[in-house]
């Protein structure tokens, strides 16, 4: 592995839905699928007030998005096991594939010395049903939800939780990447130093800029160039490490 001790960057984590993995919609329907379990009609100016909140809070924990449109916590968890199946299926139907350059990115990022982290806001069943169809069991160095952290977007948990299992040691030294203002925010409260927002999923580029993106990609292939660049800004500032 290569020798990280003049690195400004030594551990990326990124979000899995709309950054590493199409989204195609999956989010949406599978919404939709249970909501109308819960008795909201499709169609409905409820389903479209809820809908539009799924879509503006995209990348949050998904059970906390239940419990703010559905109120009691029952109702949410039933929600939220109906997502939850509805997610499934559509992902063992074949409903689920990496965006372009996602794997190629990963993999250089590792080869690079840099320790990687998928995270998502599913629930873990889901996530590693996601893992299970692309085989990506192995792809990074660890994977991580809401509930292996504490709470999920936009508290900086699942940043923090990351640095903890895997021994980094310093937050300047992260760098975040996802495809919503809540990765965004998730990045900024963490304290890292590369909040990167990507063109492949929920949101675009002026909702990734007010989240706090430092930088605004076409996509996570673009990453690993990016870390370079930051590598070698930080080794030219005074006192950096020789």
């Amino acid at each position: 592995m290569t020798d990280t001790t003049d690195s400004s960057i030594d551990l990326v984590v990124l979000d899995m839905a709309g950054t590493t993995v199409a989204d195609d919609g999956l989010v949406e329907e599978a919404f939709s699928a249970a909501a109308e379990r819960l008795g909201v009609a499709p169609g409905s100016p409820e389903h479209a007030s809820q809908l539009a909140h799924v879509r503006a809070t995209m990348g949050e924990s998904k059970i906390s998005v239940f419990r703010h449109l559905f109120g009691d916590e029952e109702r949410a968890r039933r929600a939220n096991s109906a997502f939850e199946e509805a997610y499934h299926d559509l992902v063992d139907g074949g409903r689920c594939a990496p965006l372009p350059g996602a794997v190629e990115a990963i993999e250089a990022l590792r080869a690079a010395g840099r320790r990687t982290v998928l995270t998502t806001g599913f629930s873990r069943a889901t996530q590693d049903r996601i893992l299970a169809a692309l085989g990506w069991q192995d792809l990074a160095d660890l994977t991580l939800c809401p509930a292996d952290a504490g709470r999920g977007r936009p508290y900086p948990d699942l940043v923090l939780t990351a640095l903890l299992r895997t021994g980094a040691d310093d937050v300047r030294r992260i760098a975040v990447c996802g495809d919503t203002s809540y990765d965004m925010l998730t990045g900024r409260r963490a304290g890292a130093s590369v909040v990167a927002g990507v063109l492949t999923g929920a949101h675009g580029d002026a909702a990734l800029r007010e989240g706090g993106a430092t930088h605004v990609l076409g996509s996570v292939g673009e990453l690993p160039a990016v870390l370079a660049v930051a590598d070698a800004e930080a080794a030219r500032r005074p006192g950096a490490p020789r």
